[in-house]
């Protein structure tokens, strides 16, 4: 049982800014196209949708470029791609790394941890322009989750590294990377979603088994919306929103992808997967499973995905690996 599901510790934070400390590696080249692009949601949100209809177990997909990242991906959760030569990386430096309790404490099941969560901009051939961390050294909360984009802001979440913890809400402008907080609220907070059309935010907590709902148009007088997930096929790591879908009777939907662990006797698999999910129910409206691993092993859907439509075929954006990272394009055969 989550014990802390319901409880908002404050409200909208009334933009607080978080400071930034940037490191640009590229100083002539922007963090952005101009304009910047619209999100799914205003282009092919639509267009991605109808193209998951053609997926299933058999669909192949075949490797469209392996792009290697320059320098320290750390641990990504969250990709935002702006186009054909941006993209926006969530990402986590771990300093200090959790220890179990072997017991329940004051709600939660580990030790803190430390570390800092980080932004960062690569450009298409995968050089690194900008670096910004976006929380301060000694910060309980450092773990960034998930990455949407609306057309105007990126949408994250910075929490503690355990479940039933603290978490809150950021939009930062992708020109300049810096973050204002929206909403702080009393759990972990992973993968991010705006609604721009009914004003409201939707946060998924440890293991994507809860989603919490807030309105950005008003101030909450009682705590938001909560959700159960009730689907257990994987844990929902990165979402996109992809707006209100005319196949899907105007249900606002998200893109996710994310990955489960199995236990077969001693034996241990991991299994990815990708689904389209209604934002108000979290009921997966289509899913479907990718097997596909990296080179080291790592299952392709671990953490951050994004999507585009080419030629009528579903492309995902995928960045698994830590450290040193590679993002994996691959396109569904249909």
């Amino acid at each position: 049982m989550l014990l802390y599901q319901y409880s908002v510790l404050a409200a909208f934070a009334s933009s607080v800014t978080a400071s930034l400390n940037i490191t640009i590696l590229q100083p002539d080249v922007p963090f952005t196209p101009s304009p910047l692009p619209p999100s799914h949601a205003d282009s092919d949100g639509e267009d991605i949708i109808v193209a998951f209809q053609n997926l299933g177990r058999t669909t192949i997909w075949k490797s469209i470029a392996n792009i290697t990242y320059e320098g320290d991906t750390w641990e990504p959760e969250g990709i935002v791609r702006l186009g054909a030569d941006r993209y926006i990386v969530s990402a986590n430096q771990y300093t200090e790394s959790t220890v179990p309790y072997n017991a329940t404490i004051n709600g939660t099941d580990r030790t803190a941890g430390a570390g800092f969560a980080h932004l960062i901009v690569f450009s298409g051939d995968g050089t690194r322009i900008a670096d910004a961390t976006i929380s301060q050294r000694g910060d309980i909360e450092y773990h960034n989750g998930g990455l949407d984009y609306d057309g105007e802001n990126l949408w994250g979440a910075i929490a503690q590294y355990r479940p039933n913890s603290s978490a809150y809400v950021y939009k930062a402008d992708p020109e300049t990377l810096r973050p204002k907080t929206v909403v702080r609220y009393d759990d972990h907070l992973g993968g991010v979603v705006h609604d721009t059309t009914t004003h409201k935010i939707t946060a998924l907590n440890w293991g994507s088994r809860n989603a919490s709902t807030f309105r950005l148009n008003k101030q909450p007088t009682q705590p938001p919306k909560v959700v159960r997930n009730p689907s257990f096929y994987i844990d929902y790591q990165d979402c996109k929103f992809l707006g209100h879908s005319a196949l899907y009777d105007s249900k606002p939907i998200m893109l996710c992808g994310g990955i489960a662990s199995y236990a077969f006797g001693s034996k241990v698999i991991y299994l990815g997967g990708i689904a389209l999910v209604d934002v108000e129910t979290m009921v997966p409206l289509a899913e479907v499973p990718i097997t596909g691993q990296t080179a080291l092993g790592y299952p392709l859907t671990a953490n951050p995905i994004d999507a585009s439509v080419e030629d009528g075929k579903l492309r995902l954006y995928l960045l698994p690996e830590q450290g040193n990272a590679t993002l994996y394009v691959i396109e569904a055969q249909v």
